[in-house]
C-alpha cells in the first residue's frame, strides 16, 4: 500500500469571501515524507479498514515531535477501491463526444460516501447553477445525481438543497472555467448542519466542457457511472479528457 504524507494549508482560499466556501483549503502537490507516527497512522487505516470505515471522516491527525503545528493528512486506497488517493471518478457515457473518465474529490468533514456503484445514472446541472435555494428543475434531480457550480453558498448549503431535492449526490464544479488542475478541499462551513449524500469538487473546465456539451445537443442531463475502479483499468485504456492532466 502506498502512503503519503501532505501538508494542509490552513489559510482560506483566495477569492473566498468569509460567508463562501468558509475555510476552504487549496491542495499542494504531492510531498511523501516519513514521521516518527508513521507506523501508528498504518495500524489506524487497517483498524478503520477492518471496521468498514474509511479514512474519508479520520485522515487529519496530529503527529508527535513536530512542534505541534504541522497537520498532516494520510492518503490511501480507501472505500474498497472505488477511491484512489482520495480521488473518486465517475464516467460520462452521453453525450458521446465527453465520453471521458472524471476526477473529484470527497469532501472533506461533510456529507455521505457511494455505497454502491450506479451503472447508469442522470447527471441533471441543476437550475440556478449554484443550488443555494428551491430548483426550477428539482422533479428532475430526484433520485438522479445533481451538477451544480461553485459559488454564491457555501458547499455545503448546496449540498443539502440537493439533498431536500431528493438527489443521490451532489457534484460542485469550480467556478473558475480555465480551472484544469487546482483541485478544492471542501469543509464544514462552520454550522452545525450536515448533509447525507456524498458531495463531489469537480474542476472547473471540466464541468464548464460538460454543460457545454449538453447545449450544444440540447440534452437536459447526461448519463454517467458512478464510482469508476480506475485501478482497475489498464493505464492505456484510461481515456481522460484531453484538456485535463491528472
Amino acid at each position: 500500500m502506498a502512503v503519503y504524507w501532505y501538508p494542509v494549508d490552513n489559510a482560506g482560499c483566495p477569492g473566498d469571501g468569509a460567508q463562501i466556501d468558509s475555510g476552504c483549503r487549496r491542495m499542494r502537490p504531492w510531498v511523501p515524507l516519513v514521521y516518527s507516527c508513521f507506523q501508528t497512522l498504518l495500524l489506524l487505516h487497517q483498524a478503520l479498514l477492518n471496521a468498514g470505515q474509511s479514512m474519508h471522516r479520520h485522515r487529519a491527525l496530529h503527529c508527535p515531535g513536530l512542534g505541534g503545528l504541522s497537520r498532516f493528512i494520510l492518503f490511501s486506497v480507501f472505500h474498497s477501491g472505488l477511491g484512489v488517493n482520495e480521488y473518486l471518478y465517475f464516467q460520462v457515457l452521453s453525450p458521446g463526444d465527453i465520453r471521458y473518465i472524471f476526477q473529484t474529490n470527497l469532501a472533506k468533514d461533510f456529507g455521505g460516501i457511494f455505497h454502491t456503484r450506479y451503472e447508469q445514472i442522470y447527471l441533471v446541472p441543476a437550475e440556478p447553477p449554484h443550488a443555494c435555494s428551491d430548483l426550477n428543475n428539482g422533479a428532475f434531480i430526484q433520485d438522479q445525481i445533481a451538477l451544480v457550480e461553485r459559488g454564491a453558498c457555501s458547499f455545503l448549503s448546496k449540498a443539502r438543497v440537493i439533498q431536500e431535492h431528493g438527489g443521490r449526490a451532489v457534484i460542485i464544479s469550480d467556478n473558475m472555467y480555465d480551472n484544469d488542475n487546482s483541485y478544492i478541499e471542501m469543509v464544514q462551513d462552520g454550522t452545525t448542519r450536515d448533509s447525507d449524500i456524498p458531495a463531489l469538487f469537480l474542476l472547473g473546465k471540466d464541468g464548464y466542457m460538460i454543460r457545454r456539451s449538453l447545449e450544444l445537443h440540447g440534452l437536459p442531463w447526461a448519463v454517467i457511472s458512478i464510482p469508476v475502479n480506475v485501478s482497475g483499468i489498464p493505464t492505456f485504456q484510461l481515456k481522460q479528457p484531453p484538456w485535463t492532466l491528472w
